[in-house]
């Protein structure tokens, strides 16, 4: 298989069901976010030794994957589209529970925040909050994306969930690290 078609070399491009429509469009850009995402996501792993967490980051990895795979696909009234639904993976509530379960064994180690935090520290915790704030612009678009058109209410709860996970990553990775976390005050003078 070639990786280069020529097929979206006047600036559109092909939906999983072949429909055509600009690079910019809504949709593409919701799923390019999310690709965006994913590759931060295998940064942040490609610098963590521990193998449980790298094995969270490799399934979330995983289920990014589903997540472009159904933004990728538009539905409509066809045969064909209905028969290519059903092939597109379906996000499980259960990856959401696990997020949850992996924030709370995180959390449950940390200190109460009295303050916001600032990004930083580290190489790696700065990673966490790269994949963090691409997810929340991930989230956004997609917000933006399900206004006009249906999707999987579940896509919204996993990606909010996973700006939480990377947050709360960020500051265990922290505490791992023995890095101390910079306090954000309204007034820099007043740290």
């Amino acid at each position: 298989m070639k990786i280069y078609t020529k097929t979206g070399d006047t600036g559109d491009t092909s939906l999983f069901n072949g429909k055509r429509v600009a690079k910019h469009h809504l949709r593409v850009e919701s799923y390019g976010n999310v690709d965006e995402l994913n590759s931060f996501v295998g940064l942040l792993r490609d610098q963590i030794e521990s193998k449980p967490l790298r094995s969270v980051l490799l399934n979330i990895q995983h289920q990014l994957f589903v997540i472009g795979s159904n933004l990728a696909f538009e539905p409509d009234e066809s045969k064909k589209t209905q028969k290519l639904a059903a092939k597109i993976p379906v996000l499980d509530y259960l990856e959401i529970k696990k997020l949850e379960n992996e924030i709370d064994r995180m959390d449950s180690e940390l200190p109460a925040m009295t303050h916001f935090i600032l990004p930083g520290g580290h190489p790696t915790i700065s990673s966490c909050h790269l994949a963090r704030s691409v997810c929340r612009r991930a989230e956004r678009g997609i917000c933006k994306l399900f206004e006009t058109a249906s999707g999987d209410a579940n896509i919204i709860r996993y990606l909010n969930r996973l700006s939480d996970y990377l947050f709360v990553l960020a500051r265990y990775l922290g505490k791992e690290l023995g890095v101390e976390e910079t306090k954000w005050a309204p007034n820099a003078s007043d740290i």
